[in-house]
């Protein structure tokens, strides 16, 4: 008999809806393949359907805050039962973009320049600042979202509205704006699963480009970049997936621009969806949905 499988998908992020659309394709692909498989939110009775369904293995689907930055990993390794994806450290550095810009500076792995607003500060001396160190323009974002939610490119001229949309933060992360190609890199494991370039019909790659199917973003699998710089890229996203201490999947976003990579974030959980990219990155690469959950799966242990 195959194992059990308990999903948990939902939760309250900015995301949730991407993560019950991840759960339900993932719950349906284990199903049709003969798995016994039950969907649990990320509320107050988790723990009482853990203990009473007893899962082989817990499928972590869930995105944004509270699901991919250590607090849910945190209550699954009370359990002892393997769950997918990063651990509770990795997944928390992950999720932190400034922590993690940190680590990637550290291991020279490039990433665009930055600097840590806090709302307590003047906007004036917002943007004295970022004329001295990052230049017009900008792109702000929140240290501890996914999926580009809530991010912007800025112009002097609009970095004040833009900001007055990220109020209820306490702090964001505002860096130089990389033009570019726009270069995604899967890794599974320790194995290089694969890159895809994209080309947006908006100005970046960003959440209603991701999950719109009518958005018109263009998926060039493989990336039409050469062969040694292929090879660079995917080199690059194995390296931040093991300096971050990464399990299962990952996906690393990328800017190519005058023949360097900047690493713009990790994702420790990346989409399961239809519109998903770490899906058709296997996909092209002979690697079905059924045995990419699977790989998934394999590499689920306890994480301390």
């Amino acid at each position: 008999m195959k194992k059990k499988i308990l999903i948990i998908s939902g939760g309250i992020s900015k995301e949730r809806i991407i993560s019950l659309d991840t759960g339900k394709q993932v719950a349906r692909e284990l199903i049709r393949n003969n798995y016994r498989t039950k969907i649990a939110e990320p509320d107050s009775k988790l723990l009482h359907i853990i203990k009473l369904f007893k899962p082989n293995i817990i499928f972590n689907a869930l995105h944004g805050q509270f699901g991919e930055d250590g607090y849910i990993q945190s209550i699954l390794e009370t359990t002892g039962i393997p769950y997918t994806h990063s651990g509770v450290i990795p997944s928390a550095i992950a999720m932190d973009k400034y922590l993690s810009k940190k680590i990637f500076i550290k291991n020279k792995i490039l990433t665009p320049k930055y600097i840590k607003y806090s709302f307590d500060r003047s906007k004036h001396e917002l943007k004295k600042l970022i004329d001295k160190k990052l230049k017009f323009p900008v792109v702000i974002k929140p240290l501890n979202e996914g999926s580009s939610v809530n991010v912007f490119i800025c112009s002097k001229l609009n970095i004040t509205k833009n900001l007055k949309l990220l109020k209820d933060y306490k702090q964001i992360i505002i860096e130089e704006f990389i033009g570019g190609q726009e270069i995604q890199a899967a890794i599974i494991g320790s194995k290089k699963l694969g890159a895809i370039e994209l080309k947006p019909k908006r100005k970046f790659y960003d959440y209603e480009a991701k999950y719109n199917s009518k958005s018109n973003t263009q998926h060039i699998m493989p990336a039409d970049i050469n062969k040694r710089d292929y090879q660079k890229v995917m080199d690059l996203a194995l390296k931040a997936h093991k300096i971050i201490g990464c399990q299962g999947v990952t996906r690393s976003d990328f800017k190519f621009y005058k023949g360097k990579f900047y690493l713009l974030e990790l994702n420790t959980q990346p989409g399961m969806t239809s519109l998903s990219l770490v899906p058709e990155i296997a996909a092209y690469n002979g690697i079905n949905f059924i045995k990419l959950i699977e790989l998934i799966l394999k590499d689920a242990r306890t994480k301390k």
